[in-house]
Parts: C-alpha cells; structure tokens; sequence
C-alpha cells in the first residue's frame, strides 16, 4: 500500500465521519442547534416528588382506573410512550422487557409495570395489543397481572407527565410526537426514586433501582445520554438526534474496519519489502 493509497484512504474516513454533520447542515439546522420541534424535549429529574394518585386514565379493557391504584404495595416502573410511534418507543418497551427477563424479581408480584400513552387520541383496543406484544416478549405469565397499558386525556396525561418532568413536543403534520427516551422507578408511596435513559437498559441498573424503590430510597441525579423519538422527515429533510447517531456510529464503524485494514497491509507489505516501509509521493 503506498503512501497515496493511505492517504485516499484517511480522506474516505473523514468524509464517512463527516456525513451526518453535512446532512444536518443540509437540512438547514447547525449540528449545534436541534430542530425546533426537539428544543424543549427534556427530562427533569424529580427526584422525591410525589405522583398525583388522583388521575383518571382508562385501562386494556377500558375500565376507569385512577393511577394511584397500582401504588402502596410494590414499587412502579413507570413509563411514557405511546402505541403507534413509528421509532423509539417499540425500542424502549422491547428493551425494558428484555432487561426484565434478567432480572430476578417478578412483574407482578414484586413491582408493577404501567405505561401511559401520551397520545390522547389512542385506545384501549390499542393499549391491550401493546399490553400483549410486551407480555409475551417478556415471556413470563405475571407480566399479565402486572404489566398495564393505558389511555386517558390530554389534561391528565399532561398532568402526569409534568409530574414525572417528562417534556414532549406533538409535530401536528406528521402526527408524531418527539419525546425522551426514559424509565422512572416509583416507590410504593409515589415519590419518584431513579430514573434510567435510553432504550437498552441493564439488569443490575433495573434491579438495584427496583431494590431502592422497594425500601423508599431516593437515588440520586443521574447523567442523562438522551435519545428523542423524532424520525428523518423527507418533506423538511431534517434528522432527529437517534438518526445521526445511528449515522455517526456506522462511521465509526466503518473508521475501525478500515484502520485495521490499513495497518495489516501495511505490515503484509513491510513483510513482502524485507522490514522496510513503502515510500511514495503525491501526484
């Protein structure tokens, strides 16, 4: 491999690297500045402040429920999605269940699980084929007892959500909603204990959390590694931050792959010269 081949080769990884920031810039928004759709989508941490038990939401089968029934006994993973999203909220829901398949204790019987759809528009036929998917991904019978999916109003879930300092913004074009990605542990008093981001949560983080939710204990700030749920849209060419990370990190990727690549034909090529490194020019 010769100098310029090596040199070709450096400007190929920078152009990969460099991809997503060009097309955010394309997309009319510095790398810097989020969309504005995205701009106040955020979690704050309460920690230790209380849920209010008096919201009315209606379950699977359509029931009237008031949040506060699936508190005083066990602690409470609550969680903020909603049924129809396109991207981030499948990932979230697919990867608490996964976690929870690790973890030792038992949805049901140990603590409970409820997420709360942010749409106001969604229903309970919704919510139950939600309900049933994570179910059986979790793959264990008590998750039916103790797994619940539901539906309210605007006022309400706007109300729990400003409770748990969930911030989120609806793109009335696309009919989406752009929204953190995060789990909060409840205790069986309703104050909030931890919070956990991302979508691929490990199982020692949930039992621990689990564990400090249970006994009344209050974790501390965490860092936040936010990803927000807001796809590409062609119409505007915007991306939202998962996507150019998802960018970013094929390019890394690609920049390992081609690294060792260069460095083992470089020293196929010292072998093949008898120890001595290849000298070239440019041009």
């Amino acid at each position: 491999m010769t100098l310029r081949s090596i040199q070709l080769a450096l400007i190929l990884i920078f152009t990969v690297l460099a991809a997503p920031t060009r097309a955010l810039a394309h997309a009319g928004h510095p790398e810097h500045e989020p969309p504005p759709l995205l701009r106040n989508v955020d979690v704050d941490q309460r920690l230790n402040k209380e849920i209010p038990g008096d919201l009315s939401f209606k379950d699977e089968a359509g029931k009237p429920v008031q949040i506060g029934q699936y508190f005083g006994n066990r602690p409470v993973i609550l969680s903020l999605n909603y049924f129809e999203c396109p991207q981030l909220c499948p990932l979230l829901l697919k990867g608490l269940s996964d976690s929870l398949r690790s973890v030792k204790f038992n949805v049901g019987k140990e603590f409970d699980v409820v997420t709360v759809s942010i749409d106001p528009r969604e229903t309970p036929q919704q919510a139950a084929k939600a309900r049933k998917t994570y179910s059986q991904s979790y793959g264990r019978g008590e998750t039916l007892e103790g797994w619940h999916f539901l539906t309210g109003s605007g006022a309400n879930i706007a109300q729990l959500a400003k409770a748990v300092g969930f911030k989120y913004n609806y793109d009335a074009k696309l009919g989406q909603y752009a929204h953190p990605s995060a789990i909060t542990f409840v205790t069986p008093e309703r104050k909030i204990a931890r919070y956990l981001f991302g979508i691929d949560f490990d199982p020692k983080d949930v039992q621990f959390a689990l564990s400090e939710a249970s006994q009344n204990k209050i974790g501390s700030i965490v860092d936040k590694v936010m990803f927000n749920c807001y796809q590409f849209d062609p119409r505007v060419g915007k991306y939202s931050p998962i996507a150019l990370n998802i960018m970013r990190l094929g390019g890394l990727l690609t920049l390992g792959l081609m690294g060792t690549f260069i460095i083992t034909a470089l020293r196929r090529e010292r072998r093949q010269q008898g120890g001595q490194m290849p000298t070239g020019g440019v041009g």
